[in-house]
């Protein structure tokens, strides 16, 4: 996945897309935030982007700050708007009611503080009945539709060698904090983070009515619990490894070869999953999670459910509940310094619940079918720019280029919206509390996924709603979705964005890079068909892997942290996808009558405009909290050095920018990338 900022209008034509400068009246958008102080061949992100984030401070309520996050404010004030009107007319569609009911319920903060723990209380007392490790795992499916992490993960999707077929699948999960490194690492900043947990954790058990001196007792042991859950599970980057990750066997073998305490066939079918085989992620979990479970004490068990159903409800509940969320979540883990206005959070929550009631109506006010068209016209202009540049690879033999070529023609892309919209019909929202509405949602989530097993796949079906702002590609469907808002940019006339900023900002930034995660070093596994298959030959995937190896060993010396490097390996997908979108982008832009002409807008060249249109969808801060829990769980390498690192592999940013040998920015020849 890709989060960037666009425009939703930006396009005319292909290779001409307005080429017209910006009027003189108007300082031009690229160069009015640079940073002339700084030497491009020294920092180029903050040569950049500088100026702009000199004057422009993180707020309060934010862990990060960039032109994404205006974009993400512009976005807000038009779903309020939406959530207003269908507040305003009761009498509406069903779905607006809902939308109206789930609006009214969540701004309700008086109500939320009456009902207190309510809404939770009939779970907790189905937990407070279990006395046996049988009766705690009962209590663990039960909750697997409130999507309460609990010892693993049961999901459905689609079968990685049969695309065409929807496949259950079992995974190592029930880890509280982001990723399994946060329980070991020892940089200073993380070991504040896991003695803030096990704080966190008490202050939610003395919530629910647990004395302190017991509370605390008992998050330690928690703790030390999903410790060993951690040290159970295999590191992020071993996770990018499709096969390593792919274990088809029956329910019954799974029982037999690695937990011969639980009855995976029953208990899959007390989830609605009659399956006659599953596919586990990581068997090595799955196996030592038996004696971990037997050797912890039963109320162990039960306050990690406990908490796992708290954490995940406590920001819809009363204003104890959420302030406490917000000092580990906001705080701790993100280095907000105060929350978010509650409208803003709400939204948000309402996005995950009910988005596609709300993305119908905002793709029919705010993305015409006009703009829709306009994006699918560079989209194959960058797909012909990749293209070109397969046929002329010196390192790939003819007969991996064919399929190659193959799959790159048959990758579908999906532009704005569906061309069919999810039917909520059976959630079921009404005005009485706000975290029962989610927990509906969640429920509703949970049997919408069920329901998708045995039946033939829906290819049509998106899994990022119009006013997400993102975008990602999909190897089981060999395709890119680019929904409505990922092309927003704040405040900006279309007629100040010329073919040099929109190249390198959509055609880079998003376009190229979606299409370029069908051949990194995890797409590049599924063929045409979306199945996982080794279609290259031996010696065409030992070279890519060698060039791989390359963008590893440069992100892995990237220290944005004293202690903390960027994890290469499990970045590295991304990595390869920034780019190849860097590549195809200039490639096509190289086509377009302004790169010809090589006239200057604002002082900028052409060449300049490119690179500095695609630093423009960087333009972010964050702080120092945030970047750590990022380095630590994120397959993103932070947005500064998605500027620097692949940049610096391209000639042509040297030739722009008059880097040279010698600067920071400068890398040897023998040094550089060179995949796609």
């Amino acid at each position: 996945m890709k989060k960037l900022t666009f425009s939703l209008t930006l396009l005319a034509s292909v290779p001409g897309i307005l080429a017209a400068a910006a009027p003189a009246a108007r300082a031009d958008i690229l160069a009015r935030d640079l940073d002339p102080g700084v030497s491009p061949g020294v920092d180029f992100f903050n040569y950049a982007n500088g100026g702009w984030l000199k004057r422009n401070p993180i707020p309060a309520s934010e862990s990060s700050w960039g032109i994404g996050d205006l974009v993400e404010e512009e976005l807000r004030t038009r779903l309020r708007r939406i959530n207003e009107d269908a507040v305003a007319h009761p009498t509406a569609a069903p779905e607006t009611r809902k939308v109206g009911d789930f609006w009214v319920t969540a701004m309700d903060e008086a109500r939320c503080d009456r009902l207190g723990l309510a809404p939770l209380q009939p779970e907790l007392d189905r937990l407070d009945r279990a006395h046996t490790l049988a009766e705690v795992m009962d209590v663990a499916f039960a909750w697997r539709p409130l999507s309460v992490r609990g010892f693993f993960s049961v999901s459905v999707g689609q079968d990685d060698k049969k695309s065409d077929e929807m496949a259950v699948f079992i995974s190592q999960g029930g880890l509280s904090l982001p990723e399994r490194d946060f329980y070991f690492n020892p940089e200073p900043g993380v070991v504040r983070i896991r003695q803030a947990f096990v704080e966190h954790c008490t202050r939610l058990l003395v919530l629910t009515g647990r004395p302190e001196a017991e509370a605390r007792k008992a998050a330690e042991a928690v703790m030390a619990f999903e410790t060993e859950l951690a040290q159970a599970s295999r590191k992020m980057e071993d996770l990018r490894d499709p096969w390593k990750n792919y274990h088809r066997m029956s329910p019954g073998e799974v029982s037999a070869q690695l937990t011969p305490g639980l009855d995976w066939k029953a208990r899959l079918g007390s989830l609605g999953l009659q399956a006659s085989s599953v596919v586990v992620g990581q068997p090595e979990y799955l196996k030592a999670l038996e004696p971990i479970l037997a050797r912890t004490p039963v109320p162990v068990l039960k306050d990690y459910l406990r908490l796992g159903l708290v954490m995940t409800y406590a920001d819809f509940m009363s204003k104890s509940f959420q302030e406490e969320y917000f000092r580990f979540n906001g705080q701790v883990l993100s280095g907000q310094q105060q929350p978010r206005e509650r409208w803003k959070r709400v939204l948000d929550v309402q996005g995950a619940c009910m988005g596609m009631v709300l993305g119908k109506v905002f793709a029919q006010a705010y993305f015409p079918e006009a703009t829709k068209q306009r994006y699918l016209t560079l989209v194959e202009a960058i797909r012909q720019a990749y293209r070109e540049r397969i046929q002329r690879l010196d390192w790939m033999s003819p007969e991996t280029k064919a399929k190659a070529l193959v799959k790159l023609d048959r990758m579908d892309r999906k532009v704005g919206y569906p061309d069919k919209w999810k039917d909520y019909s059976a959630l079921v929202v009404n005005r009485e509390s706000y975290c029962g509405n989610v927990m509906n949602a969640m429920r509703w989530r949970f049997q919408d996924m069920v329901s998708k097993y045995g039946k033939p796949v829906d290819r049509t079906e998106w899994n990022m709603t119009p006013q997400t702002y993102n975008a990602y590609y999909e190897p089981a469907n060999n395709e890119i979705v680019l929904p409505a808002a990922i092309f927003m940019v704040p405040g900006v006339p279309d007629a100040e964005l010329d073919d040099a900023l929109v190249y390198g900002y959509v055609g880079a930034s998003t376009i190229g890079h979606e299409i370029t995660h069908g051949f990194d070093d995890q797409g590049r596994q599924y063929d045409a068909q979306g199945n996982l298959n080794d279609w290259w030959t031996p010696e065409d995937a030992a070279r890519f892997k060698a060039r791989a190896e390359v963008m590893v060993k440069q992100f892995n010396a990237y220290e944005p942290i004293p202690g903390l490097h960027i994890n290469g390996q499990a970045s590295l997908g991304e990595n390869i996808a920034d780019l190849g979108g860097l590549l195809l982008g200039l490639d096509a832009f190289k086509k377009t009558e302004q790169y010809r002409k090589g006239e200057k807008i604002a002082g900028l060249t052409p060449l300049q405009r490119y690179f500095l249109g695609y630093s423009l969808g960087w333009l972010y801060q964050q702080r120092e909290e945030e970047l750590r829990s990022r380095l630590l769980s994120d397959v993103h390498a932070p947005a500064k050095w998605r500027v620097l690192g692949p940049m610096s592999n391209m000639p042509e940013f040297y030739e722009a920018f008059g880097v040279k040998a010698g600067q920071p920015l400068w890398r040897p020849e023998a040094e550089r990338v060179h995949i796609w």
